[in-house]
C-alpha cells in the first residue's frame, strides 16, 4: 500500500509536475505566438494602409489635374497638398513632382510664401528644373527679398543658357537688372503720395477702379465681396465670383458706402475690370463664364446705360479664336479704338495688349499688336488713359520692384512711376479724376492672402487744361457737339464732349490754340487761346454757345436809347460777337430782327422796331459783312416771345410754351407784367440760307479754293480751314 500510495503519489508528483511543465511551456509559447500575429498584423495593416494612401494621393491627383486643366488653381492646389502629404518621403522623386504642382498653382494664385515653400521642397527632393529657380526669383521679388531674388535669377540664367527658352531668359536677365536696382529705386522714391482707401475695401478683394460721370462723382470697382451675386466660391481664387459694385460722391465731396448694382449687369459669373465710352453711356467689361468641364476663358462685353441704369452685358467678337482670353478692356479717350488684353498668337509675351478700331455701331476692326517697347516677353495687363492720351498700364516684363508694377507710355518712351506708387506687390488698375494725376489704383501690397485693395494717389504735377462748355444759345448743353482743336504745335484733335455739354483737355505752355464747336442744326462756334507757362496748376474756361439754324436766336444786351434806335455804347460787345458769328460762318445770310412791347400803337412800333433792326445792320455792315447777307426787319408787337424751358426756370410765374401776349400780361400783377415787357423787347436773328457764296447765278457749284498746305518746320497755326 505504502509503496503503492507512494508510487501513486511519484507518479501523481510526475503527472503534477508535467502539467506545470506543458503549462509553463504553454506559458512560455503564447507571448511568442501572439507576438507574431500581432506583427503580422502590423505588416499586413501598414502595407493596407500604404495601398489606401497610395489610392489615396493618386485619386487627390487625378481630381487635382482637373481642377488644373480649367483653371481652378485653389482647389487644384488643395488636392495637389493632399497628395503631397500622403506620399512617402521615400519616394523622393514622385513627392519633388507633386511638390511641384502645388508650387505651380500657389504661384499663379498669388499665395508667395506658401509658394516659395513648395519649390524649395521641390528642389529638396531634387525634382527642380531650369524654370524653378526663374519662378523663385519672381515669388523673391514679390516679397521684397531682392537680395535672395537676385541669386536666383542668376541661377536661372545659367541654367536657361543651355537651353532654347528665350523668352524665360530675357525675362530673368530683366529680374537680375531689377532685383539689383530695386533698393536704390525704392529710395529715390516719387513725387507721389498714396492712401489705402479703407472705406472702399473689404475682407475679400477690391481692384480695377474706374471713375465715371460728368463731375468723376461715381467710382466702379471689381470686388469678390460677400455682397456678390452666387453662393457658390471660385476654385480659381477660393472666393465669391466678382462683381462690379460703385460708390458715389455727394455735394459735399464724400463717397458713399459701396452699393450693388441693381440691375442685370452682374450675374454669378465674373465680371469685373471695366471701363466706359468718353460720352459715359456704354460700359466695356470682362466676363468669365463658368464651366465645371471647360477652361475658362475671358471675354469682353459690353453694357450701355438707360437712363440710370445698365442692361445686360453683350458679348464682343473680337476674334474667332475660341482659345484665347480677352480681358481688361480701355477705350481711347477719343472713342476711336479699344484697348484689352489677350494671350491669342501673334504676341510677344504672355498676355499683350492689343486693339481694334470702334466704328459708330459698335464694331470691331481687326485686332492689332502694341508690340515693342511696349509690350515685352512677360505679361503686359490692365492698360488704361489719362485724359491726356498717355497710356498707363501694368507689366512684369519691364524691370520693376516685383509683381505687376506700373508703367506709362509717353511716345516711344516707358517710364516707371517709382516708389511708393508701385510696390513688391502686384501695382495696376488707375484711374484719373480729371486732368490732374490723381485718382485711384488697387495693390495687393501687404496682403497675405494676396487679395487686392484700392488706394487713392496724387502727384502734384503742374497740368494746365482747358474746359469748355458747348450749348444752344439761349438754351441747353448740346451733348451730340464735337469740338476740333488745332494748336500751332501740330495739335490736331477731335474731341467728345459729356452729358452735361462739356469738354476737358490738357494743354501746353507757349502753344497757340484754335477751338471750333460744331454740332448739326446749329452755327459753328470758335474760340483762341493763348497758353502762358504758369508755376501751379491752371484751368482755362471756355463757353461755346452755338446759334440754332431753325429758331430764332437772341441776341443779348443790345440797347437803344429810349425811344428811339440809336444803339448805345454798351451794346459794342454783343454786336462785335454777332460780326464774329458771321464771319466764322460765312455761307449764312439771316434775318435780323427787333421787337417791342405792346405799349403805342401798333404802327408806332414797327415803325421803331424797323429802324432799330436797320441799325443793327448798319453796324455789322460797317464792320465787313456783306449787305446781301443782311435783311433787317422790324415786328413791333407782332410776334410776342414764346417762353423756352431755361427762361421758364429763371421766372417762376412762367412756363414752357408761355406766349407772352397782352391778355397774358396784363393779366399778372404789375411786377410780373414789367418782367414781361422787357423779355418782349428783344433783337434776334433767325437763319434764312446756308449757301450763301457757293453757288453761281446758273445753280453751278463754286470751286473753293483748297487750303494752302503748311510747311512742317512753319510755326504758324494751322488755319480753320484743315476742318
Amino acid at each position: 500500500m505504502t509503496r503503492r500510495y507512494r508510487k501513486i503519489d511519484e507518479d501523481s508528483r510526475l503527472q503534477r509536475q508535467k502539467i506545470e511543465y506543458n503549462t509553463q511551456s504553454a506559458d512560455m509559447m503564447r507571448p511568442r505566438h501572439l507576438s507574431s500575429i500581432f506583427l503580422y498584423l502590423l505588416l499586413f495593416s501598414s502595407i493596407f494602409s500604404l495601398v489606401l494612401t497610395s489610392c489615396g494621393a493618386d485619386q487627390a491627383m487625378k481630381k487635382g489635374d482637373k481642377f488644373y486643366a480649367v483653371g481652378e488653381y485653389f482647389d487644384a492646389a488643395t488636392q495637389y497638398r493632399k497628395a503631397y502629404t500622403q506620399t512617402s518621403n521615400k519616394e523622393k522623386a514622385l513627392k519633388g513632382q507633386r511638390a511641384m504642382k502645388v508650387a505651380d498653382c500657389y504661384r499663379r494664385i498669388h499665395f508667395t510664401s506658401k509658394a516659395i515653400t513648395a519649390y524649395q521642397n521641390a528642389i529638396r527632393y531634387k525634382q527642380d528644373d531650369s524654370l524653378t529657380h526663374f519662378y523663385l526669383g519672381q515669388l523673391h521679388m514679390r516679397n521684397g527679398n531682392y537680395k535672395e531674388a537676385a541669386k536666383q535669377f542668376q541661377m536661372a540664367i545659367d541654367s536657361l543658357q543651355s537651353t532654347a527658352d528665350d523668352r524665360h531668359f530675357l525675362l530673368a536677365k530683366n529680374g537680375l537688372k531689377a532685383a539689383q536696382q530695386a533698393p536704390l529705386w525704392r529710395k529715390d522714391g516719387s513725387a507721389y503720395t498714396i492712401k489705402r482707401m479703407d472705406l472702399f475695401n473689404s475682407r475679400r478683394a477690391e481692384f480695377s477702379p474706374m471713375l465715371s460721370g460728368d463731375q468723376n462723382e461715381q467710382l466702379y470697382f471689381t470686388s469678390t465681396r460677400n455682397q456678390a451675386q452666387g453662393d457658390e466660391y471660385s476654385g480659381i481664387t477660393g472666393s465669391k465670383n466678382a462683381d462690379i459694385f460703385f460708390s458715389q460722391k455727394d455735394d459735399k465731396g464724400r463717397w458713399s458706402k459701396p452699393q450693388t448694382i441693381d440691375s442685370e449687369l452682374n450675374s454669378a459669373m465674373d465680371e469685373g475690370a471695366c471701363c466706359f465710352s468718353p460720352d459715359g453711356r456704354s460700359m466695356y467689361l470682362t466676363v468669365c463664364k463658368t464651366d465645371p468641364s471647360y477652361p475658362r476663358y475671358a471675354t469682353i462685353a459690353v453694357s450701355s446705360r438707360s437712363d440710370a441704369s445698365w442692361s445686360k452685358p453683350t458679348e464682343l467678337t473680337i476674334s474667332k479664336d475660341t482659345l484665347s482670353s480677352f480681358a481688361h478692356p480701355a477705350v481711347s479717350p477719343d472713342g476711336e479704338w479699344l484697348y484689352f488684353v489677350s494671350d491669342m498668337p501673334g504676341g510677344v509675351g504672355g498676355y499683350d495688349i492689343w486693339r481694334c478700331r470702334l466704328t459708330n455701331n459698335k464694331e470691331l476692326g481687326s485686332p492689332e499688336n502694341l508690340g515693342e517697347p511696349i509690350n515685352t516677353p512677360g505679361d503686359e495687363m490692365f492698360p488704361t488713359f489719362r485724359p491726356n492720351g498717355d497710356l498707363y498700364f501694368s507689366s512684369d516684363g519691364h524691370p520693376g520692384f516685383g509683381g505687376l508694377d506700373i508703367f506709362v507710355a509717353d511716345s516711344l518712351k516707358i517710364e516707371h512711376l517709382g516708389f511708393p506708387m508701385n510696390s513688391q506687390g502686384d501695382d495696376f488698375g488707375m484711374t484719373f479724376e480729371g486732368r490732374l494725376n490723381t485718382g485711384y489704383f488697387c495693390s495687393n501690397r501687404g496682403d497675405t492672402r494676396g487679395y487686392d485693395h484700392l488706394y487713392s494717389f496724387y502727384n502734384p504735377e503742374i497740368v494746365q487744361t482747358v474746359k469748355g462748355w458747348v450749348y444752344e444759345q439761349d438754351g441747353y448743353e448740346l451733348t451730340a457737339a464735337q469740338v476740333y482743336m488745332v494748336g500751332n504745335d501740330g495739335t490736331n484733335l477731335k474731341l467728345s464732349v459729356r452729358g452735361d455739354g462739356s469738354f476737358t483737355q490738357q494743354i501746353k505752355p507757349h502753344v497757340d490754340y484754335v477751338l471750333l464747336a460744331t454740332c448739326k442744326g446749329f452755327l459753328n462756334h470758335q474760340e483762341q487761346l493763348r497758353v502762358e507757362p504758369v508755376t501751379e496748376s491752371e484751368e482755362y474756361v471756355l463757353q461755346f454757345p452755338l446759334a440754332n439754324i431753325s429758331a430764332p436766336v437772341l441776341i443779348d444786351n443790345i440797347f437803344y436809347d429810349f425811344d428811339k434806335a440809336t444803339l448805345r455804347p454798351e451794346s459794342t460787345a454783343a454786336l462785335d460777337e454777332l460780326v464774329r458769328l458771321l464771319n466764322e460762318n460765312p455761307n449764312i445770310t439771316i434775318e435780323l430782327s427787333a421787337h417791342t412791347d405792346y405799349k403805342g400803337s401798333d404802327a408806332y412800333n414797327e415803325r421803331l422796331s424797323q429802324r432799330r433792326a436797320e441799325s443793327v445792320v448798319n453796324y455789322l455792315i460797317e464792320h465787313g459783312i456783306a449787305t446781301d447777307r443782311l435783311t433787317p426787319k422790324g415786328y413791333g408787337e407782332g410776334k410776342p416771345k414764346t417762353i423756352k424751358r431755361k427762361v421758364a426756370e429763371k421766372y417762376s410765374f412762367l412756363k414752357e410754351g408761355d406766349v407772352l401776349t397782352e391778355s397774358f400780361i396784363t393779366a399778372l400783377p404789375e411786377e410780373q407784367q414789367e418782367q414781361c415787357n422787357q423779355l418782349n423787347r428783344r433783337t434776334e436773328f433767325i437763319v434764312l440760307r446756308t449757301t450763301y457764296g457757293l453757288f453761281d447765278k446758273a445753280g453751278r457749284l463754286i470751286q473753293t479754293p483748297q487750303p494752302k498746305e503748311s510747311s512742317k518746320d512753319s510755326d504758324e497755326p494751322q488755319s480753320s480751314e484743315l476742318w
